[in-house]
């Protein structure tokens, strides 16, 4: 065991942390630290539930002279992000991790640690286990698979809990509380088009170094969009003839790359007019940006000219970056959109992208967008992994006690945010 002697108020928290990470925890393997927690639960007598997901509840009644409080929830996951670096030989799904002391702190040595979220994890085993911690009657949740898309929680039966003020511990930053963060969606918006053969040479324009970063956190950051950029490049293109194009890796990613195959007849106008004006415009705000134009090949298949100029107008028209700005809360995004990913392939191309708002109402609303551009370009839409926003309260009990409670301990106030993320 590592010793943490010279942290006495948190030794159990680092012993449970400790004990966690010998039991491999990464998402979609979550039943060997369900079992642990399970048996924890039943070595101390303490009420329990577990469902299939691997979700655990575990409950501690109120210590004397706390029954009449409020019940707390303290709320984390189980799982944790499997990554490792090359030369570690360590297999994730089943061993559990080397942990090591770095004076004040604590590493994996090869892997990810775990952090997030057997911190929250820890805390809660601490307060279960202790003895001399006055809390109201406490329930321990513990969801499955987070780190993956919230699948243990879209799952929870909530009936199995009483409280109602929960505490997340899912966070990074000390001294930070979260108290509101936007509800999502992603798209996949699908344009048949019909194919056909050309002699004509077909050229490569490739759209590349831009910062990209998440849809959540950077996006009031202006960053460019290589997809957006790609598309504005060939909308002014003559007889344009898409023969693929693909961009960006994930939808709640600002791609940083995209490039198509295409033939037009103003390629000398595209080279040497539209292109270096686009450049100047967009080094402002993207120094590294680079727009490449070559000659692939002569001849090919290719999108009609109809279906390619319908693609080129779909995916300028679909909105990406910030759409509305917070009125309740300064410098807050409210509501954005990330158009994530194309692609060309069995005679279609595939737009998805990540839309996300604070307030539920505007959510739909832009979903709403989204659907009617769908339409208007006879573009099939599928939806999937919706979550609500969860909407600042500006009154709240439990955010004004840890307010007081913080300021007390640490002789400062705590920053209070809410993030797009």
């Amino acid at each position: 065991m590592i010793n943490f002697s010279d942290y006495k108020n948190a030794e159990r928290v680092f012993y449970f942390f400790e004990e966690i990470s010998k039991i491999p925890h990464v998402s979609e393997n979550t039943k060997p630290i369900a079992d642990y927690l399970v048996s924890f639960a039943a070595e101390r007598s303490l009420e329990c539930y577990r469902d299939d997901k691997d979700n655990v509840i575990i409950k501690k009644k109120a210590t004397p002279g706390y029954e009449n409080r409020s019940t707390v929830i303290f709320q984390g996951h189980t799982d944790m992000v499997e990554d490792k670096a090359d030369d570690s030989t360590l297999d994730m799904q089943k061993d559990g991790l080397l942990l090591y002391r770095d004076g004040d702190f604590l590493r994996a040595r090869g892997t990810t640690l775990g952090g997030d979220d057997g911190v929250a994890l820890a805390y809660a085993l601490a307060i279960l286990d202790s003895s001399d911690i006055e809390h109201p009657d406490f329930e321990a949740l513990f969801t499955s698979d987070e780190e993956i898309g919230l699948i243990g929680a879209t799952a929870l039966d909530t009936s199995h809990l009483k409280g109602k003020m929960m505490i997340n511990i899912d966070s990074d930053v000390e001294g930070v509380f979260t108290v509101g963060c936007a509800g999502g969606l992603r798209t996949d918006m699908t344009l048949p088009t019909l194919r056909c053969d050309t002699d004509s040479p077909i050229y490569r324009i490739t759209v590349s170094g831009l910062l990209g970063g998440h849809s959540g956190m950077e996006i009031d950051k202006g960053r460019l969009n290589a997809i957006k950029i790609l598309f504005e490049a060939l909308k002014d293109c003559d007889s344009i003839k898409i023969s693929s194009v693909s961009g960006g890796n994930a939808d709640n990613a600002i791609p940083r790359f995209a490039e198509c195959l295409f033939t037009a007849e103003n390629i000398k106008e595209l080279e040497n007019v539209i292109l270096p004006k686009m450049l100047e415009k967009y080094r402002k705000t993207e120094a590294d940006i680079s727009i490449s134009l070559n000659k692939e090949c002569e001849g090919g298949s290719v999108i009609s000219r109809e279906d390619s100029e319908k693609l080129i107008k779909l995916t300028l028209e679909i909105p990406s970056g910030v759409y509305s700005m917070s009125a309740e809360i300064p410098g807050l995004v409210e509501t954005s959109s990330n158009l994530g990913i194309i692609k060309t392939a069995d005679g279609a191309a595939v737009i998805s992208t990540s839309l996300r708002s604070s307030k539920n109402s505007e959510k739909e609303a832009l979903k709403g967008k989204i659907r009617e551009i769908a339409k208007a370009y006879s573009a099939s839409l599928s939806e999937r992994g919706e979550y609500p926003a969860w909407e600042y309260k500006p009154n709240s009990h439990l955010c004004d006690v840890m307010k007081r409670v913080y300021a007390k301990m640490y002789g400062k106030e705590p920053e209070v945010i809410t993030i797009h993320a």
